[in-house]
């Protein structure tokens, strides 16, 4: 299924659908895409095929000076530039929009006491080595789930590798 082609849509839109459906991208994406596409419009007041690198700039601006986070900002960064570079092959006005930095947070870190209470909860021996490890190596819930014994190399100098990981 495809974002819903309107018989009010334009021309413009059907060919950004168009192309996102060639491409394979996820409802949700499309979806949002299309969103984005419409409050650049809307904030330039005219057709986006219309736009220059200074309303792009602006778009940006407003929505730093709005309070938007940067997820948000950037997510309207990719919609933008797949709608400039493969939309209308204006890959120059792309180029123009700016990714947003999000500050990495710093992990919370459990106190000695808090990790032995965590290890004693844990229903047996399995459940308290998958815990202590996902703890002492900083794995997440999707890396925990991937590991293999295999994995986990023996001896002293002993490592482990940990597959599908974000980054």
């Amino acid at each position: 299924m495809t974002v819903p082609s309107h018989p009010s849509g334009s021309p413009l839109r059907e060919r950004m659908i168009e192309d996102m459906s060639l491409r394979g991208f996820t409802e949700d994406t499309r979806r949002n895409y299309i969103h984005c596409v419409k409050a650049f419009a809307a904030f330039i007041g005219r057709s986006p095929d219309t736009a220059t690198a200074e309303d792009l700039r602006r778009f940006q601006l407003h929505q730093t000076q709005a309070g938007m986070r940067p997820p948000g900002i950037n997510s309207a960064v990719s919609a933008l530039r797949f709608f400039f570079t493969v939309t209308l092959d204006r890959p120059d006005l792309s180029r123009r929009l700016t990714v947003v930095r999000q500050p990495r947070k710093l992990p919370l870190v459990l106190s000695v006491e808090e990790v032995a209470r965590l290890l004693e909860a844990a229903p047996g021996p399995k459940y308290k080595a998958a815990l202590g490890t996902a703890y002492g190596a900083g794995l997440r819930v999707s890396e925990i789930v991937a590991l293999k014994v295999t994995d986990i190399d023996r001896p002293l100098d002993a490592y482990m590798a940990v597959r599908d990981t974000r980054n």
